[in-house]
């Protein structure tokens, strides 16, 4: 479990470009953060660079877990959850399928059933994930999240594709991770109602 998400002085830059510098900020257990800005400022690599897809130009970002410092990116990832804009879905699976092959890999010990049943596709848990629509694979997404049992997530554009009921599910699960001691930092152009604070870029 992770308790604390500490960012200091942070440059990233991509190319030729630097998106930003000097960037620190800490997160705790039970927080969310909705990351705010215009295209192109750098949230979407920010959350990268968190999820340790990205090295940071200069800075230092760790994380409290099991009352241990980790800062290494790898040992940083088997805390976090992520749902960015590719599902990664295989279209020959069932949305079933595709949950039992992430709670094996997540080793989480929750019935897959129960993680579609809690996003709303329990009547299309038999059906390819090549039929599914974009909500409804967006809500998948949100499924294997769940199935990740991971504590500290990091959402790309969490509403993108989803109606109102999908985005009120949205907000509903971040509500709930944080109220059990998860974490979430979320990238996004929509007001996140369940954030308890934002970090402009």
């Amino acid at each position: 479990m992770i308790s604390s998400l500490l960012a200091e002085n942070l440059a990233l830059r991509r190319g030729d470009r630097l998106l930003f510098s000097n960037l620190s900020f800490a997160v705790k257990a039970g927080e969310a953060v909705a990351v705010e800005g215009a295209n192109g400022t750098g949230k979407t690599s920010l959350l990268r660079l968190i999820a340790g897809f990205l090295n940071p130009e200069a800075g230092r970002l760790s994380m409290t877990a099991d009352g241990r410092t980790v800062s290494d990116g790898e040992e940083r990832g088997v805390h976090i959850g992520w749902l960015g804009h590719q599902e990664g879905l295989k279209p020959q699976l069932t949305a079933l399928e595709q949950l039992r092959f992430y709670a094996q890999l997540y080793r989480h010990a929750g019935e897959p059933a129960s993680f579609l049943d809690a996003v709303g596709l329990t009547r299309q848990a038999e059906l390819p994930c090549r039929y599914l629509s974009a909500g409804q694979k967006r809500r998948l997404g949100l499924a294997r999240l769940l199935a990740s049992g991971r504590s500290l997530w990091l959402l790309d554009e969490p509403f993108a594709a989803l109606d109102t009921a999908g985005k009120d599910l949205v907000s509903r699960l971040i509500a709930r991770h944080c109220a059990t001691g998860g974490m979430v930092m979320a990238a996004t152009h929509e007001p996140l109602a369940a954030a308890t604070r934002s970090l402009g870029l």
